[in-house]
């Protein structure tokens, strides 16, 4: 049997632009770990992919999202 191919979020959403200000949105494409989820698991497009990276480091830098995990202890993030 093989599986069925994922499809985008985002193309069949009809999302233009990813927003790097909505932290709980960009937490389910990040592990519990702090590493983002790659295209195979989440089932995005190349084109998606590299603007969701593109916001998910900008949100870390403005410490909305942590790097690690032992970032992630201290601001609760990985406790869901």
């Amino acid at each position: 049997m093989r599986r069925r191919k994922k499809v985008c979020y985002f193309c069949t959403g009809n999302i233009k632009k990813i927003d790097w200000k909505k932290v709980d949105f960009l937490k389910r494409y990040v592990m519990d770990n702090g590493t983002i989820r790659p295209r195979q698991k989440t089932g995005t497009c190349a084109k998606h992919q590299r603007q969701l990276a593109t916001a998910i480091k900008r949100a870390r830098y403005v410490a909305l999202l942590p790097y690690t995990t032992a970032h992630a202890r201290f601001s609760g993030f990985g406790n869901r």
